[in-house]
């Protein structure tokens, strides 16, 4: 044991609280297994991509309203009880999904059950950062957190798209979805029970904890570069939560089945999860506004245009369908200095600075697939793609503003949630 725990503070991972992450994600491969293909089975079974989106932005509301509170109601009940909370909407919300939404196909069951079910991980996942930063040393926060993004996103998008090609073929789609309980328990059972730590409770009064949720608001008006910052947050990942909604069916007509996008998904987020780590310490060396700007906005521009044009050109060749999609995930992780770059904008109310960063994650959840739905009946797949990487590319033009005062200008990483991919 002495070896290991050796190990896990070399790499920064607090060992004290090394079973959570792994509960984080084994947690996240049950709740991301869908992610993938249950727009196309839903489509399939009559729905329009209109429904399916609308289906997927409330799951979204509640995902950004869930990741906005989390980190307060962490500190006001405990990591442990938040945590459980998370746990227990989701397994009311899948099993309400399943036995009653889908079972009937109705629409207007299955939009609040799937929303319901959105409460779920923020609050388990994202109080789970609050906790990291009690128990990792100031000086590996950076790494710590670092881990935490690696685990949810290696479960959310990378083990919980592979899963699903396994389970698809030897359980069923319903099947699969059912199974998503057994996993998310094992991950629950892990970081609540197997995990024997606890998170140091909060002195502070309530009263005081609304008003440092406040100021995460008023902190947008005070320094409009924060909200700059959350602007080009919520830009990062919209496009990774609209895909799904629509970029199956469209890779289907030119000759790529679901199986073969779902590998691809799971091929994207094994690139992104590895560049997260590339990318920040690229930004060191290059800043962190470069990495973004370039790397990030220009690069997921351009490689967004190519998950359209790539299969119209070549008739769905998978190898470079694979292959753009994999550079399309590693530009996707060229926004993880946001983490550092937000909260070095402010001297003071960094915690405020953070909770924009947790708004900015939790909203392309929704505005992804409601974009989807608002567009696609008028301007089709190409128009989409389009307003994807229009949206890339304006997120490059906002960060060259997003400049460091002169007295904030070192290389101090300070963490922030920032689900490059995450989420």
């Amino acid at each position: 044991m002495g070896t290991a725990t050796t190990v896990f503070d070399k790499i920064g991972m607090p060992k004290k609280i090394v079973w959570g992450y792994i509960g984080i994600l084994i947690f996240m491969m049950g709740d991301g297994l869908e992610i993938g293909w249950l727009s196309p089975w839903l489509i399939d079974h009559g729905f329009t991509v209109q429904q399916t989106s609308l289906l997927f932005t409330a799951y979204g509301v509640t995902v950004a309203i869930s990741a906005w509170f989390s980190g307060v109601l962490a500190e006001a009940l405990g990591g442990k009880k938040t945590m459980f909370l998370g746990f227990l909407l989701y397994i009311i919300g899948t099993v309400g999904f399943i036995s009653f939404g889908l079972s009937s196909m109705n629409l207007a069951i299955m939009v609040p059950m799937y929303a319901l079910r959105g409460f779920g991980y923020p609050l388990f996942a994202y109080s789970f950062l609050v906790w990291i930063s009690y128990r990792a040393e100031k000086r590996r926060l950076g790494s710590a957190v670092g881990w935490f993004w690696f685990v949810f996103t290696g479960g959310l998008n990378v083990l919980g798209a592979y899963y699903s090609v396994w389970a698809i073929k030897h359980l069923g789609h319903i099947n699969t979805l059912w199974s998503s309980l057994l996993w998310v328990s094992i991950g629950a059972f892990l970081a609540l029970i197997i995990n024997k730590d606890k998170l140091p409770s909060n002195k502070g009064t309530s009263a005081e904890k609304i008003k440092e949720l406040g100021k995460g608001i008023t902190i947008m008006k005070e320094e409009p570069k924060v909200l700059l910052g959350g602007i080009v947050r919520i830009i990062n990942t919209t496009a990774q939560f609209a895909f799904p909604v629509f970029l199956p069916l469209y890779l289907a007509s030119h000759g790529v089945p679901t199986s073969q996008w779902l590998a691809i998904w799971g091929a994207i987020f094994t690139s992104n999860i590895l560049f997260n780590l590339i990318f920040g310490m690229v930004g060191d060396k290059i800043g962190w506004r470069n990495t973004i700007m370039w790397f990030g906005g220009i690069g997921c521009g351009i490689t967004t245009l190519g998950l359209f044009y790539i299969p119209l050109w070549t008739n769905g060749n998978i190898f470079l369908v694979g292959a753009i999609g994999i550079v399309w995930g590693a530009c996707l992780a060229a926004y993880v200095p946001l983490t550092a770059l937000v909260p070095s904008l402010v001297k003071e109310d960094k915690g405020a600075a953070l909770a924009v960063l947790n708004l900015g994650a939790g909203m392309p959840v929704f505005i992804g697939p409601a974009i989807v739905g608002l567009f696609i009946g008028t301007v089709g797949d190409v128009g989409i793609i389009w307003i994807f990487a229009i949206l890339y590319f304006l997120s490059s033009a906002l960060t060259y503003f997003i400049k460091l005062p002169e007295e904030s200008t070192s290389k101090e990483i300070i963490p922030a949630a920032n689900p490059a991919t995450s989420e």
